[in-house]
Parts: structure tokens; C-alpha cells; sequence
């Protein structure tokens, strides 16, 4: 009998890990594909402001305009998150991120085929906005589908490694943006990429969206959610029972607040906001800073799954909190580190000639274009990366002074002329840029990203009842990434361009993180080992 049983059981778990590694792998190329599609406007936010608003904003609020539709997408997401979150508790999860995906990816197609301001006027951002908004809408219903999905059939022992997979995929999105961006950048002429160009690899997401359907659509559904069908024991009004019970919604705001708000900054803040630092204050080329970027995001990803693994082993809240910790207390030595390997020249220039602005007339409006002469020369300033110190007067007008020079005229000649003779590079110098010293530091604020982010999923997945669980941790998921992790680059940018500090905006992030940190530590529960089907 035991001979017979062997084989048949042998049989049967090859069976299983051969339906996991589907599961794993259809979920995850699919939510990969979304996050392309999400992330690609990110990518490009630098080249699409000119675009798709007013010239007469000037550069600095233009780009705070494109950042802040990007976050527009972000705050949809929630929202979504109700909507897909309540089909998937009633319908299923399958039919549910099947949906999302075939709308993210004509939303993205959309975006390639929009005209721009200078041919449509307003209605130009108005359209990118409603798309974004659409976009925002399917991402809010794709990441709670995929990871409690994928949690639902994997093996208790195994589910922080197994979901470790979802949160791989959008590190793969977004590298997978940035190549498709670089790689028509790089066959392209600057005019051309300015013309056309830029709405490539927007279409190019029709390829992406017809496999990613083709393989969605062969998944099978839960077995967790069909047993609970079968039983009768699936929540009629999941948004009522998810939202309107203390006992529940108590977990979905410290989820929120806890790892959900401190992952996010640290993961946007690790890839976002760090090409947006090399390519507009330290004023690498942009295809050199895509590759860095994208080079320490391929070779920090397998931390992911590898920290989910060690989830599975010590514990959800130990390796999520390792995370947080260590980026908090690395974040500004890493990005100073970054200004000194990327661009010595700037530093140097910055250490030994500091900028300030003189004047009564600086007032923060980030989205209009500057009046006075303290916003001309601020502006001036800040697109070429410098950094300064405005320094309240009671003169009219404003002087711009470095060291025993200065200059009253708030006009680019006469600030660059003055920036020149203080040492100050107009970009950083390729031969000067030591690259494997910048991604080494990048691909350590991607790694701690990484091991805070990689439980994630399964420790929401264990901390919500199977009839709510879709909507529960959607919401908690998506608010914390909409809001917190959405504006993150726009109120990071936002603050150093206001207080013409370039590491200013990193207090974002490190404030939310630390609040998430105390959150986490004090107030979730540990889940490790807790049952799905209840």
C-alpha cells in the first residue's frame, strides 16, 4: 500500500508546484504589465510637462504640473480599489484582474494617441488627466487581485515567498519602462523623441496588453474563494462588512499607517525620486541615469522574494521593520553620497561658494510661472540644480550673491555667467560620473525597499477574514500608495525647489517611514502562521 501511496503522492505535489509556478507566473507578468503601464508616464514626467502644459508656466512649475498628474492617477486608486475590491469578494478574483488589466492597458494606449497643448489647447491636459484617472481606477483593482490570489494558493509555509513575486513586479514595470523609454530615446533624435517619440512606448502597450490577457484568462480560479462560495460563507456588502465593522476597519487604517504609507515612500524614494534627483539637480544625461537606475532595480529585485522567504522563516514585522529602520537611517547618506560620485563638480562648487538669493519677494506658488525677480532667480536656479538659500531683505527687486560676487539681474545670462566663474558645472561631466559607485548606493536604498516591501502582501493577505479580504487590503494598499507614495515625488521636489535645498524633500519620506516604523512596531500584530480560509 505504501509503495502504491508514493508515487501518488509524489504525483500529486508535482501537480501543485506545477499549478503554483502558473499561478506565480501569470499573476505576476500581468501585474507587471500594469505597472509598465502606470509607471511609464512617471518615466517620462521630465519630457511630457512641456507637452501638455502651458509654456507660459516655466519649466519648474510645468514639471510640478506633470509630477502632480502622475499622483492624480495615484489618488484614483483607492477608488478603485471599492470597486474591484467589492467584484472580487462577490465574483471572484480572476474575472476581476482581468478587467483591470484590459483597462489599463487601452487607458495607455489612449495616452500615446492624445494631441498636445500646443495642437488642443487645455483639452490637452484635460484628456492626459482623464486617462491618468482611468489608469488610476484599474491599478486600484490589479495588486490587492494578484496578491491574494496568488496568497490563496500558496502553501502556508510559503506564501511571503510566493507573493514575494507580486511585489517584484512593479520594480519590473518600471524597468521595463525605462528600457522601452531609453531604447527609443536611443533611436531617436532629440526632435524626433519630442515630436513622436514619446508616444512609442505608450503604444507599445497594446503587445503587452494582448498577452497579458491571453494569459489571465487560462488561470483557474481560487480554491480558497471557490470553497467559501461553495459554503455560502461570502460576504454579500464587502465594502459594509469591510469598512463599517471597528474590528476590521481598525486593521485596514494600522495597515495603512503602519507598513503600507512607510513601504511606499521608501520604494518611490528609492526609484523615482532618485532619477528625478540624478537627471534634474545633478544634471546627469538622462540615458546615463536610466541605466544606473535601472541597473541597480534589476540586481536589487530578487531581494523581494528573498525577504519574503525570510518572512516565511522569522516573521512578517522583524524583516518589514529591518527595512524601514536601516532606509531612515541611510536615506541622506546615501543621496549625499550620490551628489559626490555623479557630480563632484557641484559639490565641490556648492561647499566652497554657496548661492543665496537676497529679497523681500519670494512667495511659494508652484503652479504658476514666476513674477518677481526672487521667483525669476529662483527658478533660474533651480533648473540648473544649484543649490541656495534664500535670505530675507528689505530691498526691492532681488541679488543673487556668490561668495564676493553678485548680480541684481534675475535673467538666465546673467545668474549662469555668475554660477561659471564660481566653479559651478552647467551638467555633470561623464568622465567625472563614477557609475558603479552611484548604483552601489542606489541598489542599497533598492534593497532596503525591497526587504520592507517584499512581505507586504502576504502579511495584508493574513491580516484581513477571506469574504472582505480583496476590499480590505486593496483599500489600505492603495490609499497608502495613492497619497503617501503618489505625492511623494511631488512634495519632495516640491520642498527642495521651495527651500532651493537639494536634499530638503527627502523629509518626506524619512517622516512617514518613521511614523510607520512606530506604527508596525507597537500596534500591528504579527500574522506569520495565521490561516487564510476564516
Amino acid at each position: 500500500m505504501n509503495t502504491l501511496e508514493a508515487p501518488a503522492q509524489a504525483s500529486a505535489t508535482a501537480a501543485q508546484s506545477s499549478e503554483m509556478r502558473k499561478v506565480i507566473l501569470g499573476s505576476s507578468l500581468g501585474t507587471a504589465f500594469e505597472w509598465y503601464d502606470f509607471f511609464i508616464y512617471g518615466a517620462l514626467a521630465t519630457a511630457l510637462g512641456p507637452l501638455f502644459f502651458p509654456p507660459s508656466l516655466g519649466q519648474t512649475a510645468a514639471f510640478l504640473a506633470s509630477l502632480a498628474t502622475f499622483g492624480v492617477g495615484l489618488v484614483l486608486r483607492p477608488f478603485g480599489s471599492l470597486i474591484f475590491g467589492r467584484l472580487g469578494d462577490i465574483v471572484g478574483r480572476k474575472y476581476t484582474f482581468l478587467v483591470t488589466i484590459i483597462m489599463m492597458g487601452i487607458s495607455t494606449v489612449g495616452v500615446g494617441l492624445l494631441p498636445t497643448y500646443a495642437t488642443a489647447g487645455a483639452l490637452a491636459p484635460f484628456l492626459l488627466v482623464l486617462l491618468r484617472c482611468i489608469q488610476g481606477l484599474a491599478l486600484g483593482g490589479e495588486y490587492g487581485g494578484a496578491a491574494t490570489y496568488v496568497a490563496e494558493h500558496a502553501r502556508p509555509d510559503d506564501r511571503g515567498r510566493a507573493t514575494g513575486w507580486i511585489q517584484l513586479t512593479a520594480t519590473a514595470g518600471f524597468v521595463l519602462s525605462l528600457v522601452v523609454v531609453t531604447t527609443t530615446q536611443s533611436l531617436t533624435t532629440a526632435e524626433q523623441f519630442a515630436s513622436w517619440g514619446w508616444r512609442v512606448p505608450f503604444l507599445f502597450s497594446i503587445f503587452l496588453l494582448a498577452l497579458s490577457i491571453f494569459i489571465r484568462s487560462r488561470l483557474n480560479e481560487s480554491p480558497v474563494f471557490l470553497q467559501m462560495k461553495a459554503e455560502g460563507k461570502l460576504s454579500k456588502k464587502p465594502i459594509r462588512d469591510a469598512f463599517g465593522n471597528w474590528a476590521n476597519l481598525k486593521y485596514v487604517l494600522l495597515a495603512l499607517f503602519g507598513t503600507v504609507a512607510g513601504v511606499t515612500v521608501i520604494w518611490y524614494t528609492g526609484q523615482f525620486f532618485a532619477l528625478i534627483f540624478l537627471m534634474r539637480w545633478l544634471k546627469v544625461d538622462p540615458t546615463t541615469a536610466y541605466w544606473m537606475v535601472s541597473i541597480a532595480l534589476i540586481l536589487g529585485s530578487p531581494f523581494f522574494v528573498l525577504s519574503g522567504r525570510l518572512s516565511d522563516r522569522f516573521g512578517r514585522k522583524k524583516v518589514i521593520l529591518f527595512g524601514f529602520i536601516s532606509a531612515v537611517a541611510l536615506i541622506f547618506p546615501i543621496f549625499k553620497g550620490v551628489t559626490h560620485f555623479a557630480n563632484p563638480a557641484l559639490e565641490r562648487a556648492s561647499a566652497e561658494a554657496p548661492v543665496t538669493i537676497h529679497s523681500s519677494e519670494c512667495r511659494l506658488r508652484p503652479f504658476s510661472g514666476p513674477e518677481t525677480s526672487c521667483e525669476k532667480a529662483r527658478e533660474i536656479l533651480n533648473n540648473a540644480g544649484v543649490p541656495y538659500t534664500v535670505v530675507p531683505s528689505s530691498e526691492s527687486g532681488a541679488v543673487v550673491r556668490v561668495k564676493d560676487l553678485s548680480t541684481e539681474n534675475a535673467d538666465k545670462i546673467s545668474i549662469e555667467k555668475l554660477l561659471a566663474s564660481a566653479g559651478y558645472p552647467a551638467k555633470a561631466d561623464p568622465a567625472q560620473i563614477n557609475r558603479p559607485a552611484v548604483i552601489l548606493l542606489i541598489w542599497i536604498l533598492v534593497v532596503l525597499g525591497c526587504i520592507a516591501y517584499g512581505p507586504n502582501a502576504a502579511y495584508l493577505v493574513e491580516l484581513f477574514p477571506t469574504r472582505v479580504r480583496y476590499s480590505s487590503m486593496s483599500m489600505a494598499y492603495h490609499i497608502g500608495t495613492g497619497y503617501f507614495g503618489g505625492f511623494a515625488l511631488y512634495f519632495a521636489t516640491l520642498i527642495s525647489t521651495t527651500t532651493g535645498d537639494i536634499y530638503s524633500g527627502l523629509f518626506y519620506p524619512l517622516v512617514i517611514a518613521t511614523i510607520s516604523i512606530l506604527v508596525t512596531a507597537f500596534l500591528l500584530p504579527e500574522t506569520k502562521g495565521w490561516t487564510l480560509d476564516r
